[in-house]
Order: C-alpha cells, then sequence, then structure tokens
C-alpha cells in the first residue's frame, strides 16, 4: 500500500493513532479470538481500494470530470473516514449523539488536520464534505461523485471491512473478487459508477457475504448481547447526567471502560461485565413482526417494555432483577444497497436477472432483525426454567 509523506502524516496524526486502539468489530473477540484488527488497519485498506479505484475509473473516461487536487481530497477522505468513530459507534445510533461522519467532518476541518490535509494538496473542506454528506456542496458536481464513490454498493468501504472482517474472524462469507470487480466498473458522472453485466454475480456475491456476514459475525447472538449491553450503560449514564455525548468522542476502547469503572453508579454495571466476558444470556429470541419491530424502534417504548416485564418476572417468580439486569435487543435497520445501472443492459440492478429482487432484501432484513430479551447471569437458570416470560411477552403485545 503506498502513501505518499504527507498521507503518511495523516496516519501519525494523535485523531489517527486513535482509531488503531480501537477495534473494527468491537467484542466479536469473544466469539472470535482472531478479530482483533483495528479502525485504522481498515482506514488504510479503504485508502489503497480507494487509490486503486480511482485510477481505474480516470483511465475509463473519468478524467474528463475529475481534478488533481479533487483526487487527492477523495484519498485523503477515504483514508480518514473513520476519524470520528469512538468505541461501539454503529450500535448507539439510537442515543443522542453526534454522528460519526460529522465528527470526522469536524476533525478535518479542525487546525491541526485541516493543516496536514492542505499539506496533500488535498482540499480539507472537499475531503469533509465528501465523508460528511450534510455538509453542503454547492452544486459541486465533482465532490457528488466522490461521495458516491466512496458510499455504495461495491464502495472502498464495504469491499475493505468484509474482506478484513471475514479474514481475521476465519470465516469464508465475506471475501470478495475486488480485481474482477475494478476490472468492470463504467464510471459515471452522476451517477459515481455503473457495471456491465458480467459483474451481476459479483455483486450478488456481496450482498450475500453481507448478509451472512452478518447473521454469523456482526449479529452473533453474543456480540448481540455484549453490544445492547454497552448501550445499556451509555444510555443510562447519560439519563441520569453521569456523561455527556462530548465524554465520548475522543476515547478509545479502553477509555470508554476506563471511564464507566470510575462512575459510582448501577448503569455502568453491563459495559463492566462486558470488559470481563461475562455476557447477558438470551432467554426470548422472537423472529421478525411488523408491529412488534415498529413498537419496540422507540427507544422510550423499548424501555417501558424492559421495566413493565422486569417487575412482571420480579412479582410473579419471586426474584429481584434491577433496573440493569434485563435488556430488549432490536437489531437497528441494515441497508441492502442495489442501486446500480448496468450499462450494457440499460436496466437497473434490480431489474436484471438477479434473484436479489426488493422482496428478497426484504426478507434478508427480517431474517436478521430478531429481537431478544437478554438477562444478567445471576437469574437465567430461573427465567429458563419457567415459560412465564414468553407467556408475559405474548400478552403485552410482543
Amino acid at each position: 500500500m503506498y502513501l505518499n509523506d504527507q498521507l503518511t502524516a495523516l496516519t501519525r496524526s494523535a485523531p489517527f493513532i486513535r482509531l488503531g486502539r480501537i477495534f473494527q468489530l468491537g467484542p466479536t473477540y469473544f466469539v472470535y479470538p482472531g478479530a482483533t484488527h483495528t479502525r485504522a488497519a481498515h482506514s488504510v485498506g479503504v485508502y489503497h481500494l480507494a487509490r486503486r479505484l480511482i485510477r481505474v475509473l480516470a483511465e475509463r473516461g473519468a478524467d474528463g470530470w475529475i481534478s488533481p487536487q479533487g483526487v487527492r481530497s477523495f484519498l485523503a477522505a477515504a483514508l480518514l473516514h473513520d476519524l470520528g468513530h469512538f468505541p461501539y459507534t454503529h450500535s448507539l445510533k439510537e442515543l443522542p449523539l453526534e454522528s460519526h461522519e460529522s465528527l470526522t467532518a469536524r476533525l478535518i476541518l479542525s487546525p491541526e488536520m485541516k493543516n496536514l490535509v492542505g499539506l496533500c494538496d488535498a482540499d480539507p473542506y472537499m475531503t469533509a464534505a465528501i465523508v460528511d454528506t450534510h455538509l453542503p456542496i454547492q452544486n459541486d458536481r465533482e465532490t457528488a461523485f466522490y461521495r458516491r464513490l466512496l458510499s455504495g454498493v461495491l464502495d472502498p468501504d464495504k469491499l475493505d471491512y468484509l474482506n478484513r472482517d471475514a479474514r481475521y474472524c476465519g470465516v469464508p462469507y465475506g471475501n470478495q473478487d475486488v480485481d474482477f470487480t475494478f476490472s468492470r466498473l463504467i464510471p459515471h458522472q452522476e451517477r459515481g459508477i455503473d457495471i456491465d453485466s458480467r459483474l451481476i454475480a459479483n455483486v450478488e456475491a456481496v450482498l450475500f457475504s453481507k448478509y451472512l456476514m452478518y447473521r454469523s459475525v456482526y449479529w452473533h447472538h453474543s456480540v448481540r448481547s455484549a453490544t445492547a449491553m454497552i448501550k445499556k450503560s451509555l444510555h443510562g449514564a447519560l439519563n441520569v447526567g453521569l456523561l455527556v455525548p462530548e465524554d465520548l468522542y475522543d476515547l478509545d476502547d479502553q477509555g470508554l471502560f476506563a471511564l464507566l469503572a470510575s462512575q459510582d453508579h448501577p448503569c455502568v454495571l453491563p459495559a463492566l461485565a462486558v470488559r470481563s466476558g461475562a455476557f447477558f444470556n438470551s432467554i426470548a429470541d422472537l423472529p421478525y413482526d411488523e408491529g412488534i419491530h415498529k413498537r419496540l424502534e422507540n427507544l422510550e417504548e423499548r424501555q417501558n417494555m424492559e421495566t413493565l416485564l422486569r417487575e412482571s418476572l420480579n412479582r410473579r417468580l419471586d426474584i429481584h432483577m434491577g433496573e440493569y439486569d434485563l435488556i430488549i435487543d432490536l437489531p437497528e435497520n441494515v441497508s441492502f444497497e442495489t442501486g446500480l445501472f448496468i450499462a450494457d443492459q440499460n436496466i437497473n440492478f434490480s431489474s436484471s436477472s438477479t434473484v436479489f429482487k426488493d422482496d428478497t432484501m426484504k426478507s434478508f432484513i427480517r431474517s436478521l432483525r430478531v429481537v431478544r430479551v437478554f438477562v444478567a447471569e445471576p437469574w437465567q437458570e430461573a427465567l429458563e426454567s419457567s415459560s412465564q416470560t414468553l407467556d408475559l411477552l405474548r400478552k403485552e403485545g410482543i
């Protein structure tokens, strides 16, 4: 992977070095011990694929609308696209926190990083705007083109994390043929990239790999337990005023656990249990139901249901679960993008010969979004031996 001295300086900056202390897959190493790769390694990988991608597209006609400074800005954006990540970012989207894209843009435009990006002969604002699509670009078609390259069906981010995560987890699901994929791409100024029909199978491989990685790795039941526990602790800490959002944004993995360990409140106990590998156990799994999921997508409603279920179980079984001993986990909505255009057939991907139609994508999402009720270990035996848990869930409309 080639980086010149100026790009290398970006990787030596304090915000980037922090990414080397954040696991790409959070607590997944408890399930897949090899999954200790970092967001810094992933970021360099995304830069490498972005460099290969833009070279291919320039050779095939994109040189008619891209500029040298724009290309450098795109490569800087690829390298820095995760700069605003803090631990467990993707699992905390329901909490009142800024998006990692917004935090990334802010860091890129901070004095230190702005100077370093400028020394790469890149435009710091364009670099930030490629990452954070909420920044205005005033009809700048070149920046819009780079945004579509960095975030899409076949973007460098996805191609890197699917391959990298599969490799370090030791599973076969995520491996992608990047060389052939790049060989069949066609630049388009408005859409970013088009493909020809020979790439349909590769797009299908990306979509199915993403599904299998979610099913087997990203949303493995133990990983869901750990991330739900972290979210429960952080939501509690924010609600009771132990923390404010700004306390989290500059942390790495160990810093997060150290911060929570310094707080004297029961809300931090689930997160500290994660640090010790003592995950909550699932006592009920509920498949997709549109009404139930819509109801539980409201975080406040989900908390109310947790309270109701916990109090009912305590009363009926004569036990004493605490406020942070039971969690209802609903996986967030995940997107399976299919927005590609097949140039030689003059049709959209979803209208082609692919089996991955809209209904298939919806079926993928439904099968992944399993609602689980997790409880702390001391209560597992009493609850697993009781049929009342599911009875109560049904009674309350869950």
